[in-house]
């Protein structure tokens, strides 16, 4: 059966993480080197992005539960241009944001950007969502270091679901005739992103073996498409880091394209 990773679970995997991110910022010789993933940053800017964005996180968090989205706070130090420096600023980044999230707890609440999903607007769903943030990133880094890594078994596994529900489910209506996607990890995880009229919702799918339909199968409960491959490589799929052809493909691929063009109204 399939959990959720618990709240020290994701403070770990966040701290590992940041480690790894900046362990591939340390090896790459120049900051201004293209991230071949994120074409339009270099180096230096995935860093400071990545920065940046926990500081207003960990603002966010320790404003409670009735603020909104937080920039960090005024006068906070930016992140410096000689390497050494820019590490120890990353370093810190990620301690504001473990040290907020340690205060707040899991279950208390915070701002979030995805009123309407399936995540609940908690400290913890922040947490989770930003390991995902912090894990592809990392990936990011490390694949402009020359050397990319797959995520951890536990941080891609939760991954998957985690896109799902907090990226992908919505009330918005489905502009197009109503499908399913269905995600297939190797690691025995399967799940099924459903769009219609409502929206889009997200569930965890029977354990192989007992799955329904396929979108290679006929019959009213057949996905439109599933996408077959390890979780680390779905996630990567999902968040377009790597292409289609790293992963098995079944059914209407241009459905893909449809749900990342895809910009819900709510």
């Amino acid at each position: 059966m399939q959990k959720t990773l618990e709240f020290p679970d994701l403070l770990r995997l966040i701290d590992e993480r940041s480690s790894a991110f900046r362990a591939a910022i340390a090896s790459v010789p120049h900051l201004d080197t293209q991230v071949p993933t994120c074409p339009e940053w270099t180096l230096f800017d995935l860093a400071q992005h990545l920065g940046e964005g926990r500081r207003s996180w960990a603002a966010t968090i320790a404003a409670g539960p009735d603020a909104v989205a937080k920039s960090a706070p005024e006068g906070a130090p930016a992140a410096p241009r000689e390497r050494e420096a820019l590490l120890a600023w990353s370093a810190a980044s990620t301690q504001e944001l473990l040290d907020a999230l340690r205060e707040a707890g899991p279950d208390r609440g915070c701002w979030t950007w995805w009123g309407t999903s399936q995540s609940p607007q908690t400290c913890g769903a922040v947490a989770r969502h930003q390991l995902q943030e912090i894990a592809v990133h990392t990936y990011d880094a490390q694949a402009t270091a020359g050397a990319p890594q797959p995520l951890p078994d536990e941080a891609a596994v939760d991954g998957v679901e985690e896109f799902l529900s907090t990226c992908c489910a919505t009330t918005s209506p489905w502009p197009h005739k109503p499908t399913a996607f269905d995600f297939h990890a190797t690691e025995g995880h399967s799940w099924r992103l459903t769009v219609d009229g409502t929206g889009a919702r997200s569930t965890r799918l029977p354990t192989p073996g007992l799955l329904p339909a396929t979108a290679a199968d006929e019959g009213p409960d057949a996905a439109g498409v599933s996408v077959h491959g390890t979780a680390s490589e779905l996630v990567l799929f999902i968040h377009g880091r790597i292409p289609a052809g790293s992963v098995r493909v079944d059914g209407d691929a241009a459905l893909i394209d449809l749900l990342r063009a895809w910009e819900p109204e709510d």
